[in-house]
């Protein structure tokens, strides 16, 4: 039976993280060959031998040029092309109001102007292979004001539309390019802020989510693999919410509000 990647090389940034490495996993599932690329060496190296001989590391920084003509010459000479990118690599510093100038260059440039970069050089190659496809990850943080956090939730507004532009311009070459915004998913950061319990997690997020509860990072996944594959050959330019229902819920929640007026 074939997988949904069955025949693809897939190049995935920021693959050695908890959340990349679940969406890692998911894509050589799903058939795939796959390049990691994560500016932690150590941590790229492991996940890559995890998922065994199918999937390489590419330990460099996504905000050198150089480098990501490198990386996809590379990996194209690897693998015998490229079919998809998947732009997971982020920064998530964020000193809100007090964010310095150079605070907010450097957020924007790993997170908005790297996948511009890599979509730029990757484009002839996903071109050859016919049926390309780019996914970039955002956030709910792109659509909501959060305390405190400026830097982070205008990048990934910024994300938005950037997938939006290189649909329109990269669909001449028979490339797709969609973006996946998760709401709050089990990842580095939250299990760091929570020491590891993901029932409290759990917990706090399920006041904002339908789901009542995180995401698992296999879940945002699946989505992910789905936009790659020729399942999704109809998508293009579109924004998907793998949110649990953050999006559609509103301030008022899930609770009652009208009930509170008759108090």
């Amino acid at each position: 039976m074939s997988k949904e990647l069955d025949n693809k090389s897939v190049i995935l940034t920021g693959g050695a993280t908890l959340f990349g490495a679940a969406v890692a996993r998911k894509i050589v599932d799903a058939g795939a060959k796959l390049a990691i690329v994560d500016i932690n060496e150590e941590a790229c190296n492991r996940v890559a031998q995890d998922l065994g001989e199918s999937t390489l590391c590419y330990p460099i920084d996504i905000t050198d040029d150089l480098a990501l003509e490198k990386l996809v010459g590379d990996v194209n000479d690897s693998f015998g092309g490229i079919h998809a990118v998947v732009n997971l690599a982020c920064s998530y510093a964020d000193s809100g109001a007090e964010s310095t100038r150079d605070e907010w260059l450097s957020t924007l440039n790993v997170n908005v102007v790297s996948m511009a970069r890599l979509g730029f050089y990757a484009r002839p190659y996903l071109a050859a292979s016919g049926r390309g496809a780019m996914v970039n990850l955002t956030s709910i943080s792109a659509n909501v004001a959060q305390t405190g956090r400026w830097t982070y939730p205008v990048s990934k507004a910024a994300i938005v539309q950037l997938t939006r532009n290189m649909a329109m311009d990269y669909a001449a070459d028979s490339i797709r390019v969609n973006s996946v915004s998760p709401g709050w998913t089990w990842s580095a950061i939250m299990d760091s802020l929570s020491n590891g319990n993901r029932a409290k997690t759990d917990a706090v997020a399920a006041a904002f989510h339908l789901t009542k509860r995180v995401a698992d990072p296999q879940e945002v996944a699946e989505v992910i693999v789905f936009l790659c594959s020729d399942r999704a050959s109809i998508v293009t330019g579109a924004d998907w919410a793998a949110d649990g229902g953050y999006s559609a819920m509103g301030p008022e929640q899930a609770t009652p509000a009208i009930p509170l007026l008759m108090k």
